[in-house]
C-alpha cells in the first residue's frame, strides 16, 4: 500500500534560503532540504486501487499558478512544540486548491481530514525540545523571512514510513493552468 500525499513542491533557491535556520535547537532532527514541501492533503497509506482513482481525479484539477509567500518561522504544538515550520501565507488561491484536494479525496472514498488546514513547511520535528528553548530559538530567528514563489504545479508524492521524513517520490505531477 502506497502512503500518498498531495504538496506543492519548494524550488531549491527557497529551500536553501530556509536552510539558513537550520541548528541551534536542541532535540530538533532537521528535515533535509530536498524534501521540503508544503503538505495540501495527506492520504496516506491507501490500496492501490484508490490511488488511482485519487490520482485521477486530481488530474481533473484546473487552477491558475499563484504566488505563495513564506511568512516566517513557527511551531507546532504549543505547550509540547513538536514541528519548526516556516508558515505560509494562507492566500485564497492555496486555501481553494487545498479545498479542492480535500473534496477529490473524499470522492476517492478517503475520511475527511479532521485537522483544519494551515499552509508551511516543515523544517525539523521536534522531540523532547521545551517550549522555553523553541521560545528562544524563535526570539532569536524570527522575522518574515521574505520569500516567495509562483507555484506551476502540485504534486502526487509517495513516501516511506521513516524517521524525519522522506524520502519522496513524485508520482504524478500536475501543471497549475
Amino acid at each position: 500500500m502506497p502512503r500518498l500525499f498531495t504538496a506543492i513542491e519548494v524550488p531549491d533557491e527557497i529551500g536553501l534560503a530556509l536552510a539558513g535556520y537550520r541548528g541551534g535547537l536542541s532535540g530538533a532532527r532537521w528535515i533535509d532540504v530536498e524534501n521540503y514541501h508544503i503538505t495540501l492533503r495527506f492520504l496516506g497509506d491507501i490500496d492501490e486501487e484508490t490511488a488511482q482513482e485519487a490520482a485521477y481525479l486530481l488530474g481533473q484539477v484546473r487552477r491558475p499558478p499563484f504566488e505563495v509567500t513564506i511568512t516566517g518561522p513557527d511551531a507546532f504544538g504549543g505547550g509540547r512544540p513538536r514541528a519548526l515550520v516556516a508558515k505560509v501565507s494562507p492566500s485564497p488561491a492555496i486555501l481553494e486548491l487545498q479545498a479542492e484536494h480535500e473534496r477529490l479525496a473524499r470522492r476517492a472514498g478517503l475520511p475527511a481530514e479532521s485537522r483544519k488546514f494551515a499552509p508551511h513547511v516543515t523544517l525539523a520535528r521536534l522531540r523532547d525540545a521545551s517550549p522555553r528553548a523553541v521560545a528562544d530559538y524563535l526570539g532569536l530567528r524570527g522575522g518574515p523571512p521574505g520569500l516567495s514563489f509562483r507555484a506551476e504545479q502540485f504534486v502526487l508524492y509517495s513516501s516511506r514510513d521513516s524517521v524525519g521524513g522522506g524520502p519522496y517520490v513524485v508520482e504524478a505531477a500536475y501543471p497549475l493552468r
